[in-house]
């Protein structure tokens, strides 16, 4: 049976919060490790072996974030459902927010983790653009096991076209998905134009490795 999630009604997130007179764009400068496309060029990950995919583990709801590459190591909340059936997005930029409707990150299914670019300055996902596939996702879980996932595609998309089947729909594997906002912000809207996503698949699973 493939892994999916339940209520597939959700569309684009908005993950940030800043006053209306914020005109920064998005990473403007952005670092030659990726661009606003989708990245598609193979980079070998250290000390893992990530040339196929995990066998799916058991349930167990995720605890914490860590990816070496853009320096994030978070404690993760439970994320729902607002209302108008978008993606509950968390209250501040310092954590980010796994989604309890979806399977738990490790299982069969695609796992989903929101967090916001900026909040009053560099949010937890503020460098998520600059992910390449290859990079390698850990995330603890509650059972002392922790989940590691390689990012095979990294991409940004108008929050009106944004990929909803890609993201939530059903898989035969494990995956992941990291989800903030990027591109330029819309002072009326008072959120950013586009969603940056980064797609995962797990690799392997190891030991809690932090305190």
């Amino acid at each position: 049976m493939f892994g999916t999630i339940v209520v597939l009604s959700i569309v684009a997130v908005g993950l940030s919060a800043l006053p209306k007179n914020h005109t920064v764009e998005f990473m403007s400068a952005v670092s030659a490790r990726a661009t606003s496309q989708d990245v598609i060029a193979p980079v070998t990950a250290p000390l893992i072996d990530v040339a196929r995919a995990s066998d799916p583990m058991s349930e167990s709801a995720p605890v914490r974030l860590a990816i070496a590459s853009i320096g994030v190591d978070t404690p993760l909340m439970d994320l729902g459902l607002q209302p108008d059936g978008t993606l509950e997005v968390p209250p501040d930029g310092v954590l980010a927010g796994w989604f309890t409707g979806a399977p738990t990150p490790g299982e069969l299914g695609p796992a989903v983790i929101a967090g916001h670019v900026d909040w009053y300055g560099p949010g937890v996902f503020y460098d998520l653009q600059l992910m390449v596939p290859g990079d390698l996702i850990e995330v603890a879980r509650s059972d002392g096991s922790t989940a590691v996932f390689r990012a095979t595609k990294v991409g940004q998309y108008p929050k009106n076209e944004f990929p909803t089947e890609a993201v939530y729909g059903a898989l035969d594997f494990a995956g992941l998905r990291l989800i903030t906002c990027g591109g330029l912000f819309d002072n009326e809207a008072g959120h950013y134009e586009d969603n940056v996503v980064v797609f995962a698949e797990l690799v392997s699973s190891i030991p809690v490795t932090w305190g």
